[in-house]
């Protein structure tokens, strides 16, 4: 099995940055994808950014241009900056990670417990 644990939410003025990170732990052979969702209340989750074991990255367009994803193979440990945050960004962010764990034959699909961003007016 995968672990994913997150940390860096909190309480920002608009305007402010944020920085999290997850860090996958667990019997892991490899991960491919890893990234950031989130879900506002009463919103479905939905994609912030992700990144591939090469770097290749993507990102939602509400976040181009603020939010930068990063990721440490030898960590198992993936990032994202976020600067000038705006109220609209206030969500619960969940890290995401594709990964072949020990004994499996296929990719899974890892979710963190989810870390809470809020961003005041």
């Amino acid at each position: 099995q995968v672990q994913l644990v997150e940390s860096g939410g909190g309480l920002v003025q608009a305007g402010g940055s944020l920085r999290l990170s997850c860090a996958a732990s667990g019997m892991i052979v490899s991960i491919n994808a890893m990234g950031w969702y989130r879900q506002a209340a009463g919103k479905q989750r939905e994609l912030v950014a992700t990144i591939l074991s090469g770097g290749s990255t993507n990102y939602a367009d509400s976040v181009q241009g603020r939010f930068t994803i990063s990721r440490d193979n030898a960590k198992n440990t993936v990032y994202l900056q976020m600067n000038s945050l705006k109220p609209g960004d206030t969500a619960v962010y969940y890290c995401h990670a594709e990964a072949l764990a020990l004994g499996s034959v296929r990719l899974y699909d890892y979710w963190g417990q989810g870390t809470q961003v809020t961003v005041s007016s």
